[in-house]
């Protein structure tokens, strides 16, 4: 009797700790994490054109996992989003299904580069089991200035003329209609 008195007391507490248990739980803890980050992901606002910085530079040399070499500068006058992620980043992971949906309707208009650190298994695991097919790449040199960031996630939305249109750390819902109609007016000549 005792129990049941007790825990119907302090079942609010017996859950919350709970659920700190199961956060350092690395099976349960990365879906938990995934789940908030995805519950306060709200999409990003564009940069006020005041505050707008260019990329001079577009020199800088990436590969896929398979070993292709790709250079960012065949993107110069292009409208480019820049993805800086890890599989073990929940924010990241968080936001990649909104990711792969804008890049379902844009990927032939816009270049788009998740970029990553990790290694090419690790990467393709990924992508293989999420069942996503994102153009991922691996930096060989310094991304450019404007482009740099010691947060994950980090997404960059460039103009065909080089203006860094959204610059967002952390995770957000880049398939809502405000980035859609950003990219719509980018996207007209």
């Amino acid at each position: 009797m005792r129990l049941k008195t007790f825990l119907q007391k302090h079942w609010s507490n017996l859950l919350i700790l709970l659920v700190i248990v199961l956060l350092f739980i690395p099976q349960t803890g990365m879906p938990i994490k995934v789940f908030f980050s995805r519950l306060i992901s709200f999409s990003p606002s564009e940069v006020a054109e005041e505050k707008r910085v260019s990329v001079e530079n577009y020199q800088w040399l990436l590969e896929t996992p398979e070993g292709e070499q790709v250079n960012f500068s065949t993107s110069e006058d292009r409208v480019v989003v820049v993805n800086f992620w890890a599989t073990w980043c929940p924010p990241c992971v968080a936001e990649m299904s909104s990711l792969q949906k804008l890049y379902d309707a844009y990927g032939t208009q816009v270049d788009f580069y998740f970029v990553s650190n990790e290694t090419p298994e690790k990467l393709n695991a990924f992508l293989e089991k999420n069942d996503y097919e994102l153009p991922v790449y691996i930096p060989r040199q310094q991304a450019p200035d404007n482009l740099r960031s010691n947060s994950l996630p980090t997404t960059y939305v460039l103009s065909n003329d080089g203006q860094v249109v959204v610059d967002k750390t952390g995770a957000a819902n880049w398939n809502s209609e405000k980035i859609r109609r950003l990219l719509d007016e980018l996207l007209v000549p």
